[in-house]
């Protein structure tokens, strides 16, 4: 196992900042595909007897 370097308050901060906005930017791509999936399927979808 590696020893890590121990991180300034300055790179945890950044390093939290780069994690927060890319869990952003995932969280935002899978509601994009959701939504384009109800676009392309259909309304209707909702309809359907389970």
């Amino acid at each position: 196992m590696m020893n890590q370097p121990d991180l300034t308050d300055k790179q945890k901060k950044a390093r939290r900042s780069r994690n927060v906005a890319l869990g952003v930017v995932l969280a935002v791509l899978a509601v994009m595909f959701y939504v384009v999936t109800i676009i392309k399927v259909g309304p209707g979808i909702f309809d359907r007897p389970m």
